[in-house]
């Protein structure tokens, strides 16, 4: 796997990357030379790396040779990079024709599913984002090992993952006396992101090995990867070597593993969970020590 980082605010950034687009250009260089502030020299950047265009693709033929590889595309967050400015969208368009198999990853902090108004924001920035980029597209809730500190949601997990029926938010939408004003205008939005029918979250807690191997099933399927393991996986009791094994075998999600067991495990019984996953853990690492042996 390699990572690519294509932020340029984020010249030495806390992972191993592969291609660091500092070699080409940072955030600081692009305000101190134009004279232009963080949201304009962001978009200087993004501009610089798609005339360079050619410097990527000859760094990742340096760095994926002749056997190709999982890469790892690490983007700016600001938004407008995704949702309006069109020059992330052609560089994804050309290595799209040069045959990368790209899917995005949209994360957007949990926390917002507290919040109806937030909520229906987080759902219109994902929908405009789909529909500029046109690409295989995954919505992830983030952070959601914190949903037990949010409180009692008004609705069940599931209701905030398949962003369906939103109607049923219009009512916390129009308290208050500002809010009512914007009833029309709140309305209108909910039937647009109903009428798309189009988006939906995966859930990521990014410390816990079954959410990401979720989650990284779901992208696999967009991209249509697939991980065949060594033959040594065969008969492993091991949690990620047997996931492995499902991912080559084409099937579906993690056994045991939806949105109701992540409400489960993240909500009202988290410390029984913490606690029984402890011991598996303990269990594996005895387990482990034995075969070494």
């Amino acid at each position: 796997m390699h990572i690519i980082n294509l932020d340029p605010a984020v010249p030495n950034p806390p992972y191993p990357c592969a291609i660091n687009i500092s070699e080409l250009v940072t955030l600081d260089e692009a305000m101190a030379e134009h004279g232009l502030g963080p949201n304009g020299a962001m978009l200087y950047c993004v501009e610089y790396l798609e005339k360079n265009f050619d410097w990527l693709v000859e760094r990742l033929d340096e760095v994926l040779g002749s056997e190709g590889g999982y890469v790892i595309f690490d983007t700016p967050g600001q938004v407008e990079l995704w949702t309006n400015h069109d020059s992330l969208k052609r560089i994804v368009e050309r290595l799209m024709k040069m045959e990368y198999r790209l899917a995005a990853v949209h994360l957007s902090d949990a926390h917002y599913i507290t919040d109806g108004s937030k909520f229906v924001s987080v759902v219109l920035l994902a929908l405009r984002a789909m529909m500029q980029l046109e690409m295989p597209h995954i919505n992830v809730l983030s952070k959601i090992d914190l949903l037990s500190t949010y409180g009692q949601l008004p609705f069940d997990l599931k209701y905030y993952t398949e962003a369906r029926e939103l109607g049923y938010l219009l009512s916390s939408l129009d308290t208050g006396p500002r809010s009512q004003k914007m009833e029309k205008l709140n309305r209108a939005m909910v039937e647009l992101v109903e009428e798309y029918s189009l988006v939906g979250f995966e859930t990521l807690a990014v410390e816990d090995k079954q959410s990401m191997l979720q989650l990284l099933r779901q992208i696999d399927k967009a991209t249509g990867y697939i991980f065949v393991p060594p033959p040594s996986v065969s008969g492993s009791t091991d949690l990620l070597d047997n996931a492995y094994a499902l991912f080559s075998t084409g099937a579906g999600d993690i056994p045991g593993w939806n949105v109701d067991d992540v409400e489960e495990r993240w909500g009202e019984r988290k410390a029984e969970w913490d606690e029984r996953e402890k011991e598996q853990w303990a269990r594996e690492h005895e387990m482990r020590a034995q075969r070494e042996e």
